[in-house]
């Protein structure tokens, strides 16, 4: 991920798409995703059942910023929920230093196999 890329995920909401493993798709909108590093996005869980029990089933997830004509990226990878570690205790702590009443039950870690930019075409 370019700098660019990495400001649009965490300065806006983004919206995860995930799968069940019947291929029933999932799209909630998430205010608490930052990368961690250039090819690995953090998320936060919440909030997040449907679509939980989809990366449980179905790793395979998909991100797209929120603001299409200034930023229009897509992001394509394998989640994994994260419930304990050094990870999973800076999520909790972003989370608590953002909105003191959130105790997110998981770390959601993206490792990204793809990237789209402009209308979603390959870069």
């Amino acid at each position: 991920m370019t700098e660019e890329m990495m400001d649009a995920i965490e300065k806006d909401l983004v919206f995860l798409a995930t799968a069940s493993s019947e291929g029933i798709p999932n799209v909630v909108p998430i205010g608490f995703a930052r990368p961690i590093d250039n090819g690995s996005i953090l998320i936060a869980d919440n909030y997040m059942n449907k679509t939980r029990k989809n990366i449980e089933e179905n790793p395979n997830v998909a991100i797209v910023t929120k603001d299409a004509q200034k930023n229009p990226y897509q992001f394509k990878g394998k989640a994994e929920i994260v419930e304990s570690g050094k990870i999973f205790d800076e999520v909790v702590e972003w989370a608590q230093n953002v909105m003191t009443k959130l105790n997110p039950k998981a770390a959601i870690v993206v490792k990204l196999t793809e990237i789209y930019q402009k209308s979603f075409l390959p870069r």
